[in-house]
């Protein structure tokens, strides 16, 4: 048991596996439309889009992307033991793809007039680790 099971009764962090190939591809400039093609289930590929579809001012396709990226995310939280709930720490680099993809979906959803939709993926950031609130800029 991991100590904060043992203190608080929570669930223990979910941590994703790393994924060098894609993040190292994604970090070296390749565009991440190439990158989700050869790697369709790397969510921070699809993070990557809805931000850049985002500071292009395209709310629709940030959307799309970032959807599609928070969806591929959920399962991979979900091979990785996650129950649905409990902490999905920032600090551990291969979480920052569901979470960016989480927090592109909340400012998507906030620009095309979502707000249900905005309150709860920030809640989800939120929950998942209040951290990524502040690194995202969802302050």
């Amino acid at each position: 048991m991991t100590l904060q099971e043992n203190l608080f009764g929570g669930p223990p962090a979910t941590q994703l596996p790393d994924r060098p190939e894609p993040q190292n591809a994604l970090e070296s400039g390749t565009d991440p439309a190439k990158v989700v093609t050869r790697w369709p289930d790397f969510s921070e590929g699809w993070a990557a889009l809805a931000e850049l579809a985002l500071s292009e001012n395209n709310p629709v396709a940030a959307y799309a992307y970032a959807r599609t990226g928070y969806h591929r995310g959920l399962d991979q939280l979900r091979r990785a033991g996650w129950k649905g709930h409990g902490p999905v720490p920032w600090a551990h680099r291969p979480n920052r793809g569901f979470l960016r993809a989480l927090g592109a979906l909340a400012r998507a959803a906030e620009a095309i007039g979502e707000t249900d939709e905005h309150d709860r993926c920030l809640q989800f950031v939120t929950d998942s680790d209040p951290a990524a609130v502040a690194e995202l800029g969802l302050a």
